[in-house]
C-alpha cells in the first residue's frame, strides 16, 4: 500500500524529491493533487515511511 509522505509545492520540486529518493534506493510515485494543479503528493509503500523520514530530512536540509 502507497502512503502519501509530502506534498510538493510543484511538479519540479516532487520530480527532485522522488529524483532523489529513488537514488537512495526507494520506490516513489508522485500524483497531482486533485483541488490544484500546482501541489503533488509523493508517495511511498507504507512499510518504508520512517526510513524515508530519515533520508527526506537530510535532503531538505541541503
Amino acid at each position: 500500500m502507497w502512503t502519501v509522505f509530502y506534498i510538493a509545492p510543484s511538479e519540479r520540486a516532487a520530480e527532485n524529491i522522488k529524483n532523489k529518493l529513488t537514488q537512495e534506493g526507494f520506490l516513489v510515485k508522485i500524483r497531482p493533487v486533485n483541488l490544484s494543479k500546482q501541489q503533488f503528493e509523493i508517495l511511498v509503500p507504507s512499510g518504508e515511511v520512517e526510513e524515508v523520514r530519515e533520508i527526506f530530512d537530510s535532503i531538505i536540509r541541503l
